[in-house]
């Protein structure tokens, strides 16, 4: 079953629940791990707003949109230019930009501390210069 804007803006809120209820828990390598899929199921949902019902899809866009790769997300949603005069107007927005743009999806073999945990989170979900905020903007 094909996941639409809205499955991905869910599973987005959903993936941010589930790290924030590891690192309540101590689960520090969980939380770590899951916050990444926050920003890319965001950066999905940016993606599949650009698409059109009913339109044969483009094979190569497509098959760019099944990577892990956060960068690489940016691009095909059209937001590297936005993402670039934001992070030059907002150092806080590059830094936390940076933060997410490291995780990538082998972050399940590796360990994790508090502190890197919680500094991915707050990276994600800061108000003023968090990713997702920015991200939520372009859904």
């Amino acid at each position: 079953m094909p996941l639409t804007r809205s499955d991905l803006q869910q599973l987005s809120a959903l993936r941010l629940a589930e790290a924030q209820a590891l690192l309540a828990a101590g689960l520090w390598d969980g939380a770590y791990y899951l916050a990444g899929y926050v920003v890319e199921y965001a950066l999905k949902a940016c993606v599949a707003k650009q698409t059109v019902a009913e339109e044969f899809p483009d094979k190569e866009r497509a098959y760019k949109a099944f990577t892990h790769r956060i960068e690489d997300l940016v691009k095909l949603a059209g937001l590297r230019a936005d993402r670039d005069k934001r992070s030059a107007a907002d150092p806080e927005f590059q830094l936390n930009f940076a933060a997410a743009e490291e995780w990538d999806e082998n972050a399940r073999y590796e360990r994790w501390d508090e502190a890197q945990a919680r500094a991915l989170v707050t990276a994600i979900t800061d108000p003023t210069h968090g990713v997702l905020p920015w991200i939520t903007a372009w859904w």
